[in-house]
This record gives structure tokens, sequence and C-alpha cells, in this order.
């Protein structure tokens, strides 16, 4: 008896990190990067905010989607060796708002992995100019700027400071439709000030923040990405006028010839953010915990057999099951929070049809959770459940 598993279908992913891209956002796009929401906390509210209500404004830590309580770096570790994670995402919230807190993890962590170990954070606070040093001296090597409202001229001293402390500094925000006046603008402006790079993230349409974006007239652009109408089409237009002005070409809207700007510039979409970097992190994770009698699917989650079973049956049952079929214990795994027994699925399509009791195939996230995502009984006896 054999079974297929319908998994989500993944589009068509973006080309490989390009070589001036940072070093986050080619870790991110190789999926080795530990994704440390460090607080909930934040100093604003924007209208597009992406961050679920169960997590916004609420003082605690994930790494990746494991919950940490605050201060416990040995988890923190834990989720980092889980994963071989090579760097580390600082992200909220606004981390700053959480200052000692981000020193510390970036001391702990380099301590830990070593000096390659890349640390990046997220802000959209222009800080004292003084924090610049602490945070290069506790080990941060790349800061991204977050502009309120567009408004680039308050970060400018700060930015200054970050790229003079020897951090790579930059700006990331997301491409809001309707701005597309000021978001040209910001172009230009940023010529004149410390800056790196320009990320351009494709606006997201989420739980979080539905409401809002309904108000403001955006859209889904499409049934299978989260992105807003209009907002990739305008990320391109900025993108195509950063590389015509590169290599002196007339820009495709005002055939104007400009002067090559003075940073990098890359656009990243919803569906790559979440079936690119998001799957490749769940494979590396996959790859690092998996057991002996699971399956790494290629959507980066892990499939295996399971036998509904009482605690008290659990030893008998192994025993009986190494006796008659010959697989070796160590392919079978106990496990005592669901009452089940795990094992090879091609094993348990086998027992299916001579043991009573429930058989299912199961498919869980390679996450400290392993949320199930799948389970389907392979016998009659599940019927009765």
């Amino acid at each position: 008896m054999t079974f297929q598993v319908r998994l989500p279908n993944i589009p068509e992913l973006a080309e490989a990190a390009d070589a001036s891209d940072t070093e986050g956002c080619i870790q991110c796009q190789m999926g080795s990067k530990l994704v440390l929401f460090i607080t909930g906390h934040c100093h604003w509210m924007c209208d597009y905010c992406p961050l679920s209500e169960n997590r916004r404004e609420i003082d605690f830590m994930y790494a990746n989607e494991r919950r940490i309580e605050i201060g416990d770096w040995g988890a923190v570790i834990e989720e980092g060796r889980a994963m071989n994670a090579t760097g580390a995402g600082i992200t909220g919230g606004d981390p700053v708002m959480v200052r000692e807190r981000v020193l510390e993890a970036c001391r702990v962590l380099k301590a830990e992995f070593g000096n390659d170990f890349h640390l990046h954070m997220y802000t959209s606070i222009p800080f004292k100019t003084e924090w610049a040093v602490e945070f290069a001296e506790a080990g941060l090597d790349e800061i991204r700027f977050h502009f309120l409202d567009l408004k680039a001229e308050k970060y400018r001293e700060t930015m200054a400071a970050c790229v003079e402390s020897g951090m790579l500094t930059g700006v990331e925000i997301p491409v809001e439709p309707d701005k597309a006046d000021e978001l040209m603008e910001l172009l230009e402006t940023m010529r004149g000030m410390a800056v790196q790079f320009l990320n351009l993230n494709e606006l997201e349409i989420t739980v979080g923040n539905h409401d809002n974006m309904e108000v403001r007239g955006f859209n889904l652009s499409t049934e299978i990405t989260a992105g807003a109408a209009g907002s990739s089409e305008l990320s391109i237009r900025m993108r195509d006028r950063v590389m015509a002005a590169a290599i002196g070409a007339p820009d495709a809207e005002d055939g104007k010839v400009r002067e090559r700007y003075p940073y990098h510039l890359k656009f990243c979409t919803a569906t790559y953010k979440d079936s690119g970097q998001l799957r490749r992190r769940f494979l590396r994770r996959g790859e690092n915990t998996i057991s002996p009698h699971e399956i790494l699917t290629e959507d980066g989650t892990l499939v295996f057999g399971a036998i509904d079973c009482l605690p008290e049956d659990a030893e008998g049952w192994l025993d009986e099951i190494h006796e008659q079929t010959s697989l070796p214990r160590r392919f079978m795994f106990w496990d005592e929070d669901n009452g089940r027994i795990e094992l090879p699925l091609v094993m348990a399509e086998e027992l299916s049809e001579v043991i009573d009791a429930p058989i299912a195939l199961v498919e869980v996230h390679p996450t400290h959770e392993r949320m199930e995502m799948t389970v389907v009984y392979l016998n009659v006896a599940s019927g009765e459940n």
C-alpha cells in the first residue's frame, strides 16, 4: 500500500543572491540565519505592521518559531545549533527598545559561535550617536533602518555614526504602492547620506494589518502571495532606475541619465520571503535534526508513520515490532506527549494491514514545537475516531 502526500506548491523562486548583496541578505537567502525576535515592543503604530496580535506590543522573545523566556540564552544557542546557523537577524517590534538585551544577545552569540557569526539588526529609531559604537563593539555587523513616514533627515547623524563605527549600514522599507513620488524622491535624498544599501520589501497584507490595508484600498496582487497589488511593480521601477544609472543608461520612465547611486539596491518579494527563505531555513533545520525514522520533504517538512499506543503498552509494542520485523530500535521512537510510536512510513504502511491500532502518516514542521501539518490514517481502525 502506497500513500502520496499532497504538499504545498512552491512558486518559482527569485534568483540566487547577488554578489553585491549584504552578508545578512545572502545568509537569509541560504536559510542559515537564526531569526531572533527580541521584543514585541515598538514606539510606533505603523498601519502596515505585519505582526500578529500575539506578538505585537508584548515583551517576550522567539528564536525562529520557538518561544523563549527573556534572558534564556541557552535556549537561543540550542536553536542556533539545531539549524547550524551562520548568523542571526535581530528583529521585533523594535530591538532598540531593549538595547541592553540586544547588546547582551550580541555578546553571547559571538562568544558561543565565534566572530564570523554574522549579526544584523532592524530598527526604526534614530538613536543616540554614541550607541553606535556600543552596538559595534558588542558584535553587531550590520544595521538596517526603517524610515518612519519615509522621513530620512532625522536618521542622518545616527546612520553616519553607524558607518563610522564599522557597521554595514543601510535602509530597509516596505514599498507602499501609494507612495510612488515619495519613494522615487527618497532615492535622490539618500545620495547625500551615509548609507551603503537599500533593501525594498514587497508590502505584505497579513492577518495583523489586513483591516488597515483594506482601508487604504490595497488588495492582494495574486491568490498565491501576500504581496499588495502595485508594490512589486513600484519596487521594480525603483530598481530599474538605480540599475540604469549604474551603467549610464537613460531612465526607462523619463529618459534622464542619472549619476550612479552610491548604494546597492535589492528588492525582495513576499513570495520569496515566504517560500524561499522560510523553506530553506526549515530544510536546514530538518537536515540537522532529522531522526532515523523520518523523511525530509522538498518543502522542509518531516514525514513518518505513527501507531497510537497507551503508555503502559509502549515498551512491549516496541519489543514486539522489533522482534517481528527486525526493525532496529533506533528507527522507532516513543512520543510520550502524543501517545504514539513513531517509525518509518514504509513500515507503518505494512503494519497497517495487520495491526488493529490506529496507524497514521504524520507530517510536521521541523521546528522545536514540531507543529503537525498533516495526519492521514492508513487503516480502518481510525475510521471510528
